[in-house]
């Protein structure tokens, strides 16, 4: 059987991959196609997550064993044929190509055509460029600005714990305190 994806990338609007490849190629081989046609490195770790119809990830194909102890299967590219786990029109992936900003392709099973193979991948169309491989990981992360100490008259004490002024009425009065046995407690 031959199937045919459509790659496609929420970050740009219009990029669109479509690759035919053989029901019984693996995972990896169409996840080198997938990046020869982005243009992308293949020395990053990356996933296919096998999602349900709303792309919620199910099962995770990974590139290597990562040695996690868990009771579920593992899914190695490598070892796993792609009519192992797809076998439907329609069926929905994730290709997470970078790990440190959980960035994807979309990638769907548009058609299965059964009584013909392929025997390499083939990229049959692309249209537009993908985003950017790598970004920059500042654009991800909120850093919180730290007040600067050497003036900290400047600094705005409301957004600290507590107020700037002792109230004595908000101590509880501690003298009943003093009649219990500290015996019974263990510390």
């Amino acid at each position: 059987m031959i199937y045919k994806f459509v790659i496609i990338s929420d970050e740009v609007d219009n990029f669109k991959l479509q690759i035919s490849i053989d029901s019984t190629a693996t995972f990896m081989d169409l996840r080198n196609v997938i990046l020869d046609s982005a243009g992308y490195s293949k020395e990053q770790m990356d996933s296919f997550y096998i999602c349900d119809d709303e792309w919620n990830k199910e099962k995770e194909v990974t590139c290597m064993d990562m040695g996690s102890d868990t009771d579920e299967d593992i899914w190695i590219m490598d070892d796993t044929q792609l009519d192992e786990l797809l076998d439907e029109e329609g069926q929905r992936m994730k290709f997470v190509f970078d790990y440190m900003t959980e960035r994807f392709f979309k990638v769907k099973l548009k058609e299965v055509i059964p009584g013909k193979t392929i025997h390499d991948p083939l990229c049959e169309s692309k249209i537009g460029n993908p985003p950017a491989e790598n970004v920059d990981i500042s654009e991800f992360i909120t850093i919180p600005k730290i007040p600067d100490a050497s003036n900290i008259e400047a600094i705005d004490k409301s957004e600290f714990y507590g107020d700037e002024e002792y109230d004595e009425d908000e101590i509880s009065d501690f003298e009943e305190m003093d009649g219990l046995d500290n015996d019974n407690y263990k510390f």
